[in-house]
Formats: structure tokens, sequence, C-alpha cells
């Protein structure tokens, strides 16, 4: 396995791309097998046409004397072998495509598997556009090449097979002059094969470059606008774009030096069998027609070899693209299989400190403990850490020093299935999915019934708009179907967690979209669907914290007060300052 710059996903090494292929022809082995047959049959059947013509010219032009009887019998055979060779061959490609398609199926499918049991913190790292990329470009460049480049190459290497055998049995002077005369191609393709998987894996690394690029400055279009940094973005993009152009015009250059010896290759075979096999010929040591089926085999090896060798340049590009694919099986996972089950629901954070790769420690020493059902504010200046310690609460990133356990157990320990059902965070990023609302829905929860769906909807105040849409829950949603705010995104991510009924849910910003009557409408909903749930809210509405059953304020990186909303204000302190200045209300004289 080798990791990829910048963070990227892994790419899995050839050796492991080797065995994923047996893998998934041994899961549909009799489909590959009927393949083999059947264009085995259809690469023999083709083999009958040069044969029956050198036969013509011996019975007729040599021997004279066999008759137009002989001419249409042979010839009969020629269309005959060669109607069977077309039925056959469309037949296998057929079978080949149907097996191809479910393959990808599997591929698809085993990708998306793998890409939601990644830690949202490997993706982070990597960069969503490399994810985008393998997801999109490389999956569909492997789909390529199990539909039509694995079916034709195995379809073209047979019939080269064959018609090499066939001239061998003919002719074995001729055949070893006409393998002879294939060696330059031999070369050039093992020149070809050492620079064209290392050359297609850049080019598949530069590809995501640019698409992470042109993702994160679109996301952050607003932010990059605000700091003035449009030259720096841009600067950014022409870099990768170079960068993937210079990659594209190397493995340009590897096809053109490739095919240029290739093409120049096919003509040495036959030329070189034409002037030995006539030599012989004058000698009487061969046949007039040994001669021309030698010649026409050999000129007939011409489009399979064509075909095999620009799928093997092809089969380059599926091969990096599927070593990308499958290199996410390598990626970290979310926590180790067989987990300890937490005991009981309490959250314990001890002594935790947390620094950023690519910055200064971000929380320094922060102790506490959220007991099961409580409701707990934290709140405190932007850059304070609360945003931070979040990820480490629903088990998003690890801590660099110290402990958070739920029942006893590390959250990042924990199985996907088990944390999602334990700790959900939701932030202020949501999502539509491409389908109806009822799709969208029933992705937390996929047996939930239409009045489990319309009752997650009135708890989270979405049930009014959602029943005045077209089709109510069968409403397609995103591109080409109703268009929703801001607002309604947010409204539909908190009804999935309502679904989802997780025992502790942590708000950081969940409601910055809404406006304030909304929001506090939509958490007091939240809160009474959720009652007897922990519930952690990051907010910097501080009405939020005055619902609460305790406040945490953070400053630095640091737990500096915690208690309930009355006392904090009663002391004095930090938060009190804090719900003061919320208020507009200005400090009493001293």
């Amino acid at each position: 396995m080798t990791a990829g710059t910048s963070g990227q996903l892994p790419v899995a090494e050839p050796a492991g791309v080797r065995r994923a292929a047996v893998r998934l022809v041994r899961a549909d082995g009799r489909a590959f097998a009927a393949v083999l047959v059947l264009n085995a049959l259809a690469a023999g059947a083709g083999l009958a046409g040069p044969w029956l013509l050198g036969r013509i010219v011996d019975e007729v032009g040599v021997r004279a004397g066999g008759g137009v009887r002989v001419v249409d019998r042979l010839a009969l055979g020629i269309l005959l072998c060669s109607l069977a060779q077309l039925l056959l061959a469309r037949w296998a490609r057929y079978v080949g495509h149907r097996f191809g398609e479910r393959t990808l199926a599997r591929v698809r499918e085993e990708f998306v598997d793998r890409t939601l049991a990644l830690p949202a913190s490997v993706v982070e790292r990597a960069g969503t556009g490399d994810l985008t990329a393998r997801g999109t470009a490389d999956v569909a460049t492997v789909g390529t090449t199990l539909r039509d480049v694995g079916p034709d190459l195995l379809i073209h290497t047979l019939q080269a097979l064959f018609i090499l055998g066939a001239v061998f049995v003919l002719a074995p002077l001729l055949g070893a002059f006409g393998v002879l005369g294939l060696t330059g191609i031999w070369f050039a393709l093992r020149w070809y094969l050492r620079r064209a998987r290392d050359g297609y894996l850049a080019e598949g690394a530069a590809t995501s470059e640019v698409a992470e690029i042109l993702a994160a400055t679109a996301s952050g279009a607003r932010t990059v606008e605000a700091f003035g940094l449009q030259e720096r973005r841009i600067g950014a993009s022409r870099k990768a774009l170079e960068t993937s152009r210079r990659t594209r015009l190397y493995t340009l250059y590897l096809r053109t030096v490739f095919f240029l010896v290739v093409e120049v290759s096919y003509i040495v075979p036959v030329a070189g069998v034409l002037l030995i096999g006539g030599a012989l010929h004058a000698r009487g040591a061969m046949s007039l027609g040994a001669v021309v089926a030698a010649a026409l085999y050999l000129h007939q090896l011409a489009e399979p070899l064509d075909q095999i060798l620009m799928r093997i340049e092809q089969l380059q590009s599926g091969g990096a693209s599927f070593a990308r694919v499958e290199g996410l099986a390598r990626a970290p996972r979310s926590g180790p299989a067989g987990s300890a089950a937490p005991a009981g629901d309490r959250i314990d954070v001890v002594g935790v400190r947390y620094a950023y790769e690519r910055g200064g420690e971000v929380l320094r020493g922060v102790d506490l403990t959220v007991r099961p059902g409580e409701r707990l504010a934290v709140v405190g200046p932007s850059g304070a850490g609360k945003t931070t310690l979040s990820r480490l609460l629903a088990g998003i990133d690890a801590p660099s020093a110290g402990t958070v356990t739920v029942g006893g157990v590390p959250v990042v320990d924990l199985e996907p299935e088990r944390l999602r059902r334990q700790v959900v965070l939701v932030t202020q990023e949501h999502h539509v999915f491409l389908g109806t609302v009822r799709d969208n829905l029933l992705i937390a929860e996929p047996s939930a019934t239409d009045d489990a769906l319309w009752a997650a909807l009135a708890a989270v105040g979405a049930d009014a708009w959602v029943r005045e849409l077209p089709d109510g829950l069968d409403t397609g949603l995103g591109s080409g179907g109703c268009a929703t705010d801001g607002s309604q995104a947010q409204q539909l991510a908190l009804a999935r967690v309502v679904l989802a009924d997780p025992h502790t849910l942590i708000l950081d910003e969940a409601t910055a979209l809404l406006d304030p009557t909304t929001a506090r409408h939509t958490e007091r909903a939240l809160a009474a669907v959720l009652e007897g749930r922990t519930v952690i809210a990051i907010a910097h509405r501080l009405h939020t914290a005055h619902d609460a059953d305790r406040v945490a304020v953070m400053k630095d990186g640091r737990l500096t007060e915690l208690g309930t909303h009355e006392d904090l204000v009663a002391a004095g302190g930090a938060y009190a300052a804090l719900w003061r200045s919320w208020h507009g209300d200005e400090p009493s004289p001293s």
C-alpha cells in the first residue's frame, strides 16, 4: 500500500489490485467461464477462413483441376464459419458486458461501504476532492475497463493465440519467423509498462488535487472574497492545473512512442513470411496455399494485436484507477471490530489536549463529565476550542493526550455502527441528497414508517412546508426537483437525527441557518423529543445556555466555568459578562 501526497487516501499495490480482481472474478465465476468458452469458440471459428482460402489456392490455382464445385464448397465453408464467428462473438460480448456490469455494481457497493466506514478526520485530511475523484472519475474508468476493456482484451488475446497457433500448425518455420518479427512489439510493450502505472497514478493524483482546490474554493467562496484571497486561490489553481497538464502530457508521450513502434512492427512479420515463404515455395519445400494462408493469418493477426495493445494502454489507466478505488480498503477505520460495549451513557473527558497537525494546541487539559440525560451548553468566544471539543466527543478525532470515554470505553474505539447509535454530531453544514424527501429521511432509519417520518418532521417544525410540496414525502429534491433553502436543509438533517435516535446528540451551531424564532422552536422541539437523551449544544446564542441544565464556558482551550445559568450569572464571571453583553446590558458601576 502506498499513500498519496498531501495526506491523500492510500493507493493499493499491484499485488493488492490483482487479488481484488481475482476476488471479483470468483464472485461471478460461471459468467467469466462462459465468456472464456464463447470467445474460444469464436476465435476457433475465425481460423477457418484463411485455411480454407489456402485450400482453394492449392486445389484450383496450383493443382488446376479442383473445378468450380470445389470452390463453391470451400467458399460455403468460409461463409458458415464467418457467420458462426459473428454469432459467437456477439454472444460472448453480451455475456461479457453483463459480467462487467454486475462486477461494476459490486465495486460501487464496496466503494460506498468503505467510504461510510471512513472516519471524518481521515476524509478531511485527504480532502474531499480526492474522495470525489475516486468515486466519480476513477469508478467510471473502472466501469469502462470491466464493461469494455476487459472483455475486448480477452476476446482479442484468444484470437491472437489461436492465429499464432494456426500458423505454427500450418508451417512451423513460418510461425517462428512471424513471432520473431513481433519482437519489436515486445520491447515497446516492456518499455511502456515500466512507466505507465506510475504515470497514470500521478495523473490521477493531479486530477484529485484539481478537484480538491475547486471544491474548496467554491465552498469557501465567501471567505475567499472577505479576506481578499482571490489571487492566492487563482495561483493555487493554476499550479494544480499545470501539474495536471504535465502528467497528462507525459502519459500522452508514452502512448505516442508505444503506438508508433507497434504500427511499424505489424508490417515486419507479414513481409518476412512472404519473402521466406516465397523462397521455400520456389524450392518446392512449401505449397503456395500454405504461404498464402500463413500471410493471411499474420495479416489477420494485426487487428487483434492492435486491439490488445490499445486495451493494454487503457488497462494501465483502468488499473491505476482500480488501485485508487481499492486503496480505500486500506484506509484507517473508525474503530476496531469487536470493541467493548459501553457500560452506560456517561461521557467523561479527562485531561484532554489536542493540537492540529498544522497549528498550535487547541485544547489544554480539559476535564468534563456529562451525565446521561443532561442538557449541556458549551459557550465561549471564537477560537476557544468548542468545535474541537465537539469533534472529540463525537469520536471524529482522537485526543493528543487524555481520554474521552462513553460508558468507560474510549469513543474513538467504538465500531462505526455503534458509535453512530451512541453519539451523533450535527453541524451547520447540511446536505440534501438527490432523491425524494422520503429518501432523505430513510437514510437515518431505513425501516421507518411514514407515520414515523411525519413525526420526525413535526418534531423539528418541518412538516408544514413538506405537506405543501407537490407530492409530499415523494417530492423529488435537488437537481431537477424542488429546491430547498438552508433552513429547510437543516430541518431535514435534524429530522434524520430524530429518526436515528442516538443517546447523545451534539449540536454544533446546528440551527445557525434558521431565523432566531424558528431556531428556538426547533431546539425546544428537539429537547422535547429527545427527553431523557443527552444533548450537548455548542452555541453562540445564549438562549440555548439559558435553557440548559448546565453551562460550560471555554476560553483559550480551557474549561473556565461550569454550572447552571443562574449560578454563573450570579458569580459575575466570564459567562455573566457574555450574558450582559448579549442582552445589551451595561455592567453596573462599582
